[in-house]
């Protein structure tokens, strides 16, 4: 918690608020919280997002300042496939996956398949694989990194 009293912002009327999960229970089921550290971000009072993992002092002044782009999507255009991928840690392909996905644009939630035995059987049962990287897309599963796979699911050029 110590890189948020690291923000600071000149002639703005904002409030940075933070809790320890620890001791307040509250946020979790409220913005369904599922893991931490999680910045959630308000407008007028409404909960307008949810920003998941570890992140450095920029990442978070860029959100408040408004400093990120945002795509316009261009009239006729498909939505983005929902995509999942399934990880370890240390895992080369893993990050090799990640990188390519997000050098293209791509959003994904990623799931530590070490950190829970039961999403990890559930993989296996899927996909009848325990390696990983494994990704869902859109419904469609890919074991290993398919660059032409992914390519073709994700419309990638």
């Amino acid at each position: 918690m110590n890189y948020y009293r690291q923000l600071h912002f000149e002639d703005r009327n904002e409030n940075l608020l933070y809790a320890d999960v620890s001791r307040v229970r509250d946020i979790h089921p409220n913005y369904g919280v599922n893991t931490v550290p999680a910045f959630l971000t308000f407008q007028l009072g409404e909960h307008t997002n949810t920003y998941k993992g570890c992140n450095n002092v920029d990442f978070f002044k860029n959100i408040i300042e408004g400093n990120f782009i945002k795509a316009n999507r261009p009239a006729g255009d498909e939505v983005q496939k929902s995509v999942t991928v399934y990880t370890t840690p240390g895992c080369s392909w893993c990050t090799r996956l990640k990188s390519y996905l997000r050098k293209n644009g791509i959003y994904y939630s990623e799931v530590n398949v070490a950190a829970d035995q039961s999403v990890a059987e559930e993989l296996v049962r899927r996909t009848g694989q325990q390696g990983v990287p494994q990704t869902d897309i859109g419904g469609e599963w890919i074991v290993g990194f398919d660059q032409k796979r992914i390519d073709q699911l994700l419309n990638i050029k």
